[in-house]
């Protein structure tokens, strides 16, 4: 295993947050069904999703939860030469009350607007748990991967509660100013306002009104107070 092509797929899932899942049609047998979803990461470092009951790809996921999901480079000007990669794996609906408030205290700070369609339709949270990864960092650089995904050791879980959610509220209350510096960092514009969604052991998500920017820190962090380290350091930096 390449760690250098492993880390490179981990970016590219971190940094991208809609895919296309592509299920086992019920409808139409032998056909994959291709849909358009939104993720983030759970603690497990799995993509957690948001679908509806009535959805089709739901439906096909009740008769057969193997699946895949694609992700690509956002806004590249050439799709053959950019990175992409395919998960294969197996969806899993949440049904456990404190997974399920974990799941929505996560998602529901990632994509706010899903609040709303998620109390007034019947939604499930659903997580695929990784069986394969498929990288293409580029013409030729093809890869079959294991253990790309990681758990991340600052969300809260089931079991236990995490420091992320505690990290967050700091910055997004005390830190304003540092998070403007990120997003000049990252050469994203300074309106409208962003506030930080996320953190993990290699860098922190922010959401600018509806886009999601993933902001690497300089090393992996195993504890919260390299978490702070790295965040200090980010906002004294002039470049990432």
């Amino acid at each position: 295993m390449n760690p250098e092509v492993n880390h490179n797929a981990r970016v590219l899932l971190l940094r991208e947050y809609r895919g296309v899942l592509s299920t086992q049609s019920k409808a139409m047998p032998g056909f994959p069904f291709g849909s358009a979803v939104p993720y983030c990461l759970d603690e497990q470092g799995w993509p957690l999703i948001l679908i509806s009951r009535i959805a089709q790809h739901t439906r096909n996921l009740q008769a057969d939860p193997r699946c895949s999901l694609l992700v690509g480079e956002r806004d590249a000007d050439d799709v053959q030469a950019a990175g992409r990669l395919t998960l294969l794996a197996e969806a899993k609906k949440l049904e456990d009350g404190q997974a399920i408030e974990a799941a929505s205290q996560r998602y529901y700070r990632y994509f706010p607007e899903s609040r709303d369609y998620h109390q007034a339709h019947d939604f499930d949270f659903w997580h695929l748990q990784p069986v394969r990864w498929r990288y293409i960092g580029g013409f030729g650089a093809i890869h079959w991967l294991d253990g790309v995904e990681r758990a991340n050791p600052f969300a809260a879980s089931a079991q236990a509660p995490g420091a992320e959610d505690s990290m967050i509220e700091h910055m997004n209350g005390d830190h304003r100013d540092a998070i403007a510096h990120y997003l000049e960092l990252a050469g994203l514009p300074a309106e409208p306002p962003a506030c930080m969604v996320g953190i993990d052991s290699e860098g922190c998500h922010l959401r600018q009104g509806r886009q999601l920017h993933w902001l690497p820190f300089a090393q992996a962090c195993a504890t919260p107070l390299e978490v702070r380290q790295a965040l200090v350091a980010l906002a004294r930096a002039s470049s990432l």
